[in-house]
């Protein structure tokens, strides 16, 4: 008897401790299955026409679990797989059917990946990384082993802007939603036919631009087809790409790169211009200033005018870190009070007009951040904003008639755009359709 009452009590202790192992089990499986559902619920948010995206890396988002975490510090691929239950001898060959491919070697912390199962408790049946918007790896288990890179499918639209300078360039482009990327765009394509430095309120700008899309959300900026800028006169940049002649050209075919760029900032401001007799601010005293002072965030890109060959990397007490390029027989440029320079930038290094050289920084004699730009022609100080340079030759005549059809077509879109009732913010996101 007593034999049995101990039996009854180890029976019902056990099936307390059964019972509430399975409301735990069930109770975590729950809080997965939210957790999964969140994760799952900001990726239904991409749409393709207003409906809704049904399959996600090639699975439908009904059938399967996405379970999406991140690599933590000195995870490695290896053992990401080996938790999931993959043995060492699938993982060796994954790691060599990815060569060329995805390197697993190169996974950083908080970069995410993504395990896809039939459901919470099942096998693993592919793992998913995204190594860029454009694409994504494939590592796959389930019927075969594989490893494939798969592109998203990209759709390129035109879109326009336009607006007016009200207070500086950059600030009425950035107000009205411009990306950034299209501002730099916007400024190489009209760089040394407009000094943005004395950019005026009452300037106009027009654009016609590119913009990449995947599943309908904006990823990055194309190509700018075309782009007006209104000042004392009319400034018209077309992009056009045959043969061998790729770039911007103006009206008349001609290119509207020269020389020289305007300045070696981007949208920066003029804080001390050329002069033979300035009061100069830490020595307190008058005397030439034989360069254009160039204020800016220390840590600014700084790029080479032009092309050419350094001749000079150093330091010197008054000019802080300064490059000097030699860029023909007759012009030479000098860059002072860097922070740093740029990387693979040497006596003797050639460099290509807009390179990178060096950034912005107030080494040496400088009352705060800038880059003092210097220009001697003949070895003789010029003020560079008064030089004349020259301009690549034009477009042979041969192709200058289909520059002409594309330069038409370009400006008569940006035209139709203008005209429509659309403004600001509104003709930003104006998407005619394909490119």
């Amino acid at each position: 008897m007593e034999r049995k009452k101990i039996d009854f009590l180890i029976d019902t202790v056990l099936g307390i401790f059964i019972g509430i192992t399975l409301i735990a089990i069930l109770y975590n499986n729950d809080l997965l299955l939210k957790k999964d559902s969140k994760a799952l619920n900001s990726i239904l948010q991409l749409s393709k026409n207003d409906k809704v995206v049904t399959t996600l890396y090639g699975f439908d988002v009904k059938n399967y679990i996405f379970n999406t975490n991140k690599i933590k510090e000195n995870q490695i691929f290896s053992t990401l797989l080996y938790w999931e239950g993959i043995p060492y001898e699938k993982i060796e060959e994954l790691i060599t059917k990815s060569k060329g491919i995805f390197d697993v070697q190169t996974l950083q912390k908080n970069s995410s990946y993504t395990l896809i199962k039939k459901d919470t408790c099942g096998e693993l049946l592919s793992m998913v990384f995204e190594p860029d918007m454009f694409s994504y790896i494939v590592f796959n288990f389930s019927d075969s082993l594989y490893v494939k890179r798969v592109f998203r499918d990209v759709e390129t639209r035109l879109e326009f802007a336009q607006g007016e300078v009200k207070n500086t360039l950059w600030n009425s482009m950035t107000e009205i939603g411009i990306d950034i990327s299209l501002i730099d765009k916007m400024e190489d394509a009209l760089a040394s036919e407009v000094d943005f430095y004395h950019a005026q309120e009452g300037d106009k700008f027009k654009l016609l631009y590119e913009r990449k899309y995947i599943n309908n959300r904006p990823v990055s900026i194309g190509n700018l087809l075309g782009a007006v800028y209104l000042n004392d006169e009319e400034n018209t940049a077309i992009y056009f790409d045959k043969d061998k002649h790729k770039g911007y050209f103006n009206r008349k075919g001609q290119p509207t790169n020269k020389t020289f760029l305007k300045a070696p900032v981007r949208f920066s401001r003029i804080t001390s211009g050329f002069s033979k007799n300035r009061f100069h601010p830490i020595l307190h005293r008058n005397k030439a200033h034989n360069g254009t002072d160039y204020g800016a965030p220390t840590g600014t890109p700084i790029m080479a005018v032009g092309a050419g060959m350094i001749t000079e990397r150093g330091y010197g007490r008054g000019n802080g870190n300064y490059i000097t390029i030699k860029h023909d027989n007759k012009y030479t440029t000098t860059y002072l009070h860097m922070s740093r320079f740029g990387k693979s930038i040497h006596r003797g290094s050639r460099v290509s007009q807009g390179q990178i050289i060096g950034y912005v920084g107030s080494t040496g004699l400088a009352t705060g951040p800038h880059v003092c730009f210097r220009m001697k022609k003949n070895g003789i100080p010029v003020n560079h904003l008064r030089e004349k340079f020259s301009s690549p030759d034009p477009l042979p005549k041969i192709i200058r008639n289909e520059f002409f059809t594309v330069r038409d077509s370009i400006l008569k879109l940006m035209d139709e755009y203008e005209s429509s009732t659309l403004s600001g913010q509104e003709m930003v996101n104006f998407k005619p359709g394909k490119a």
